[in-house]
């Protein structure tokens, strides 16, 4: 996953024709470190999209844009729009994941 380290960025990232996911996360969450133990499998899995991460704390405006209350949370987008949001509170294990990322 590669980091993303500004608004600037983000905003080009996202503005692709082609589908990209952002993890958004903390270094203080606990629910971010547990998905860190299983998302390598998954990126495995589905590297036909490009994936990213960003920190909400660090970025504030963006997730409240994007209307991001938990993490992790993960969000596809493609030429700068949302497509899918996968909220904190159904992101605890992986078949939760790739049960997202089978409807994008």
């Amino acid at each position: 996953m590669k980091p993303i380290q500004s608004s600037e960025e983000f905003n080009q990232i996202i503005s692709g024709d082609q589908k990209v996911i952002v993890k958004f996360y903390a270094g203080w969450c606990p629910d971010c470190t547990r998905m860190d133990m299983f998302i390598g499998e998954i990126l495995e899995e589905y590297s036909q999209y490009e994936w990213y991460e960003i920190n909400k704390d660090d970025y504030p405006e963006i997730a409240e844009k994007y209307q991001v209350m938990g993490i992790p949370s993960l969000l596809v987008y493609q030429n700068g729009e949302k497509l899918a949001h996968l909220h904190s509170a159904n992101a605890k294990s992986p078949e939760e994941v790739r049960e997202f990322l089978q409807t994008v």
